[in-house]
C-alpha cells in the first residue's frame, strides 16, 4: 500500500547514534500513525558514509513502519541527499528532518496536525535563538539570510532548519523543480502555498560532531545566494560604481589643485594604488560572475544530481498490519532522475 506520509532522513556517518535515534522516530511515527489510521514509511538516505551507516541502516528493526534505504555511491552532500529521497518517497505528504538526533521526533504529531488538520502545506521548523553559538557564526548567518533576501523575488525565512513537513501539493511542486544546483530552504519557500514557521530547539547531539565546518558552510552559503539572490552582482555593480565615482572626484580634485594650486601630482605611489585598486576590484568582480557561470555551467551538463549504489525497503510484517508481506528488495546502481526497477519512485527521467 502506498503510503500517506515519507520522512526523509539523511545520514553522513551516523552510525554510533542511529540505533537510539530509530527508536525514537519509529515509535513517533506509529503512534501517530495509529492514532490517525495513516500509512508511514522512513527513508534513511546515506550519502556516502565511512561508518557503515548504510549497512546499519538496512539492518534496522521494522518497527510498526515501513523503511526504505537508499546508499549513494559517494558523497554528494545533503541537498543532493534530500533530492534522492524526494525521489524515491513513496508519500503523497514527506517530511524532511536530519539523522544527528538534533530534529526531535516527538514534534512529528506537531508537523502532521498543521497538515492534516489546520491545513497548511509547508510546516518548517524555526531555531528559537541562537544564544548558544559564537557570535562570529550569529554574525554571519544574519548577513548571508540580508543578503539572500535582497532583491528576491520570495523571502526566505531566516534561521528556518530543512525539518519541515510538505502537503502532497507541495511535495509535488518540489518534485517538478528542475534545478540540479539546489538549495532546498529556498525550494520549498519558493514554491509558495500556505507556510507556517514552528519554533524549536534544537536538541544537543549525542554522538559525533557536525561535518558542516566554515568552509563548508560558505560553499552552501554561494550555492543558496548564486541560486536565488542577485544581490552579488548588484553589488559587485554598486562597488564598481563607487569606485569610478570616486576616481573620478579624485581625478577632477589633482586637476584643480595642479592649475589653481600649482600642487604637482605624486607619481609613482598613486599609479601603484590606484592600479591595485582598480585590479583587485576586477578580480573579484570576475570572481562573482564566476560564481554564477559555474552554476549555469553545471545545468547544461546535466549531470545525474546522484547515483544510487544500494536500495533496499524493509516492510512491516504481514501480520503486523494484516494487508502487507513482509518484503525485502534491493535495486542496485540507479541513477538520479531515473525510476528503480523494483520500487515504486517519483523520480523523474
Amino acid at each position: 500500500m502506498i503510503p500517506d506520509l515519507s520522512i526523509v532522513v539523511p545520514l553522513y556517518n551516523e552510525a554510533e547514534g542511529l540505533p537510539s535515534f530509530h527508536a525514537r522516530l519509529s515509535g513517533a511515527a506509529e503512534e501517530e500513525a495509529r492514532a490517525r489510521g495513516l500509512q508511514v514509511e522512513i527513508v534513511y538516505v546515506d550519502d556516502g558514509s565511512r561508518d557503515g551507516s548504510a549497512a546499519l541502516a538496512a539492518g534496522l528493526p521494522v518497527l510498526g513502519v515501513d523503511i526504505q534505504v537508499v546508499a549513494l555511491s559517494r558523497n554528494f552532500g545533503k541537498e543532493a541527499a534530500l533530492m534522492a529521497g524526494l525521489d524515491h518517497a513513496r508519500g503523497d505528504a514527506v517530511m524532511f528532518m536530519d539523522g544527528d538526533g538534533q530534529h526531535p521526533p516527538e514534534m512529528i504529531p506537531t508537523f502532521i496536525r498543521l497538515w492534516k488538520d489546520e491545513g497548511w502545506d509547508v510546516a518548517y521548523a524555526v531555531k528559537e535563538d541562537r544564544s548558544d553559538e559564537a557570535a562570529s557564526r550569529r554574525a554571519f548567518v544574519r548577513i548571508f539570510y540580508k543578503l539572500l533576501n535582497y532583491g528576491a523575488a520570495t523571502r526566505i525565512p531566516e534561521d528556518a532548519a530543512d525539518f519541515r513537513i510538505l502537503s502532497p501539493r507541495a511535495a509535488a511542486a518540489l518534485r517538478r523543480m528542475p534545478e540540479r544546483n539546489r538549495f532546498f530552504k529556498g525550494l520549498s519557500s519558493w514554491i509558495g502555498f500556505r507556510q507556517i514557521a514552528v519554533p524549536y530547539r534544537p536538541a544537543p547531539r549525542a554522538h559525533g560532531s557536525t561535518s558542516f565546518n566554515f568552509l563548508r558552510l560558505l560553499g552552501l552559503s554561494m550555492e543558496a545566494l548564486t541560486s536565488f539572490s542577485p544581490a552579488p552582482l548588484r553589488l559587485a555593480a554598486l562597488f564598481g560604481a563607487t569606485l569610478a565615482g570616486l576616481a573620478l572626484l579624485y581625478g577632477g580634485w589633482i586637476v584643480v589643485e595642479r592649475l589653481f594650486w600649482g600642487i604637482p601630482l605624486p607619481g609613482y605611489p598613486s599609479i601603484v594604488v590606484g592600479l591595485m585598486v582598480i585590479g583587485g576590484s576586477q578580480l573579484l568582480v570576475m570572481g562573482v560572475l564566476g560564481e554564477y557561470i559555474a552554476r549555469i555551467l553545471s545545468e547544461i551538463k546535466a549531470r545525474p544530481v546522484y547515483y544510487v549504489a544500494d536500495h533496499v525497503l524493509n516492510r512491516v510484517p504481514a501480520e503486523a498490519v494484516g494487508h502487507s508481506p513482509s518484503g525485502h528488495a534491493m535495486s542496485g546502481h540507479g541513477v538520479g532522475g531515473s525510476h528503480p526497477t523494483v520500487l515504486a519512485s517519483r523520480a523523474e527521467p
